[in-house]
């Protein structure tokens, strides 16, 4: 079974769990038509990655009470991240938003930038970048719909990106590999590529706790990357090995 396959599987796993609050490996793998023992490897990613709560024979949704704090938490780091990252942005840019909730939460800051255009690959970017008062120019890269990524992906989207010349991008990353660059558990890594080349500077958004989180998928090497906005203050041997990659380091 394919890696993107294994994501899938996981992704309605979890949402099971979610769901049903408490769930057993049988219930499981009749349910994704696999083996127990696939299960339980899954179970334990999951639980690694701290999404549930691994149980004798099952697994169990974490208690809301944590992951409500979880949330209330992350959204406040995302929010101040972008807004942090928005304050880049001068009148008249012309900018790449890729999918994700960390570029989201810059469109409220969007009005008070005059004459910007933005292209996005994500239609819920798009929606709200529609509301804004200011009416920035808005462009879609169009392309083969990813549910998954909530984007759009493929040949046509990476086309349409390469006939234009940007001023910045703007994306997330799952992880920070301090040695190497951003990593994602997204297969999908042509398009991400195509953006940062088709911009003259790449704003990578990312959480302090992603940061050390070494996925194997290597999304954008340091050597694409010009800015690395987070919420915290890194150890100084991390901070040391990315800056020395050229890459610079704002905090929210």
């Amino acid at each position: 079974m394919s890696k993107r396959n294994t994501q899938q599987r996981r992704h309605s796993i979890l949402q099971c769990v979610n769901t049903q609050l408490e769930v057993s490996v049988d219930q499981l793998a009749q349910m994704c038509d696999t083996s127990e023992v696939t299960i339980r490897k899954d179970l334990s990613a999951l639980e690694k990655s701290g999404l549930l709560l691994r149980r004798f024979g099952g697994a169990l949704a974490l208690p809301c009470e944590i992951t409500s704090n979880e949330n209330k938490k992350v959204s406040i780091q995302k929010k101040r991240i972008a807004q942090k990252a928005v304050s880049l942005i001068k009148p008249h840019h012309r900018i790449v938003l890729d999918s994700g909730r960390t570029t989201l939460s810059m469109i409220e800051h969007f009005d008070a930038i005059e004459g910007l255009l933005v292209m996005t690959n994500s239609l819920l970017i798009a929606n709200k970048i529609n509301e804004l008062e200011s009416e920035p120019t808005l462009l879609m890269t169009g392309g083969t719909w990813d549910p998954h990524s909530e984007s759009f992906q493929g040949q046509v989207a990476e086309s349409v990106l390469r006939a234009y010349d940007f001023d910045q991008l703007f994306i997330g990353a799952d992880g920070i590999d301090p040695s190497r660059g951003t990593t994602t558990f997204n297969e999908l890594l042509g398009l991400s590529r195509v953006m940062a080349q088709s911009a003259r500077e790449v704003i990578v958004m990312v959480e302090h706790e992603k940061i050390g989180r070494k996925i194997p998928n290597l999304e954008l090497s340091w050597e694409l990357v010009s800015v690395l906005v987070t919420d915290e203050k890194l150890d100084q041997d991390t901070e040391t090995l990315i800056e020395q990659a050229g890459v610079k380091i704002l905090y929210a």
